[in-house]
């Protein structure tokens, strides 16, 4: 199965980056490239949610499951139902001296019939994109708002 690991360096305390990716209602406003997210269930750390991206400007739908450990700043989640075969991973938060350093992994598969072979590296090319725009909207978003919130 594919796997595409991205990480970046963020201007603010681990705890406060963690605080702005775990409040995914707000993604749509920062990330281009989420066009609508639900939170479909919340129980405790566990939420499901309902996403729709965009990926080279091609509509994509899925549910999620996350499950947030608020201790270690660790998100796992894992698609419920969507167009991808498979769609998992994790984020997490680990401080640093001067701030945050935020990884994401995730595994896919995504099979498409007769032309799946030819696209394997297009679709890799795609996700890890797709993967950096998430975390780079990430951190300007945490960047911008922790002198706001006193840098939680």
């Amino acid at each position: 199965m594919p796997q595409v690991e991205v990480r970046t360096f963020v201007r603010a305390p681990a705890d406060h980056v963690y605080a702005v990716a775990k409040d995914v209602e707000q993604f749509p406003e920062f990330m281009p490239d989420v066009e609508s997210l639900r939170v479909v269930q919340r129980e405790g750390n566990r939420t499901v949610t309902a996403w729709v991206g965009r990926i080279q400007g091609r509509r994509v739908a899925w549910t999620e499951e996350d499950e947030w450990d608020d201790a270690r700043r660790v998100c796992t989640f894992r698609q419920k139902e969507g167009d991808f075969d498979r769609f998992e991973g994790m984020w997490s938060f680990e401080p640093v001296p001067g701030g945050c350093s935020v990884r994401l992994v995730l595994d896919y598969e995504l099979n498409i019939p007769l032309v799946g072979p030819l696209l394997t590296n297009l679709v890799r090319q795609l996700v890890r994109k797709n993967a950096e725009g998430m975390l780079e909207a990430l951190r300007r978003r945490a960047e911008e708002t922790a002198g706001a919130s006193g840098g939680s």
